[in-house]
């Protein structure tokens, strides 16, 4: 049953599948102590739903499994600009951003895969989630044989490197277990120093109220003065600790066409970015993604 569905996943776009269980991920505890050190920041929701993190039974009563998918959105180094390449007037988004949203995409494909396991049996219910649930994905997908998570926290796949996206299935189908995934950091640390903010406190500790993904994207009043210099003319998220890792090698350019659109707004100046208004960057975007 796992080969069948394996294959349907393939055929609808994504780059692994694998499986694990819907017990407690082992690292619940981990998450409970991050969450008292006020690593989250002011992200309310983690600690809000972190009953559901720790126990999956809370999101889907009944649960026996999980799939984790990975989905690849690197162009194997085309019009990838880096923050440390691009010129400084000009505005750097992360590279899953650049495109058209990635939640509408693989949620159509997540839906798709959704009713092809209910149809597998009688009364089998699911619920998919592309990084919206309240689940620990990285965690799942390291004991579902998926990846490994680095030192930058990140889960990197030995196949497609640090350019994926997660998402998630859980179902009341029971289906057995794929071998779970071992670290593969080695002594390399080049994440660690990569982080212009010093955001990654040490191995596997990422202190969120210092990364320029969440001073960015997840802050919602102003950036800390002491912090702003070390931002640079990033705009939207960083790269800078997936950029460096070693296990990019193994990437492998993306299948999905609307993850190669161009990205227009990369000829915009940070002063022409900053005086848009709400209806000229719909337009814009409208314009970028062909809507």
């Amino acid at each position: 049953m796992k080969d069948f569905i394996r294959v349907k996943a393939r055929e609808l776009g994504f780059d692994d599948c694998r499986f694990t269980t819907a017990a407690p991920p082992a690292s619940a505890e981990k998450l409970t102590q991050w969450l008292a050190q006020g690593n989250h920041g002011e992200m309310a929701y983690l600690q809000r739903n972190a009953h559901k993190r720790i126990d999956p039974q809370q999101v889907l009563t009944g649960a026996k499994s999980v799939l984790t998918l990975a989905t690849s959105y690197s162009k194997a180094g085309a019009d990838e600009a880096s923050s440390s390449d691009s010129a400084p007037d000009s505005g750097v988004v992360a590279r899953y951003a650049r495109f058209a949203d990635y939640h509408d995409i693989i949620g159509e494909r997540l839906a798709g895969l959704t009713s092809f396991i209910n149809s597998l049996g009688e009364d089998i219910r699911s619920l998919w989630y592309v990084d919206t649930g309240p689940l620990l994905e990285r965690d799942l997908a390291q004991r579902a044989g998926l990846g490994f998570i680095g030192k930058h926290t990140n889960l990197i796949s030995r196949t497609l490197g640090n350019w994926i996206f997660l998402s998630e299935i859980i179902t009341t189908l029971e289906l057995d277990s794929d071998a779970p995934e071992k670290n593969r950091c080695g002594s390399c640390s080049r994440c660690i120093t990569a982080c212009p903010t010093q955001a990654i406190r040490g191995p596997f500790e990422l202190d969120a109220r210092r990364c320029i993904s969440y001073l960015t994207i997840e802050l919602k009043g102003s950036i800390p003065e002491g912090l702003r210099p070390l931002i640079g003319n990033r705009i939207y998220g960083c790269d800078d600790c997936l950029e460096v890792c070693p296990w990019n090698r193994f990437a492998q350019q993306t299948r999905e066409t609307r993850f190669q659109l161009p990205s227009q707004l990369a000829t915009m100046t940070l002063r022409q970015l900053a005086i848009l208004t709400e209806d000229e960057f719909t337009a814009k975007k409208a314009q970028i993604l062909g809507l």
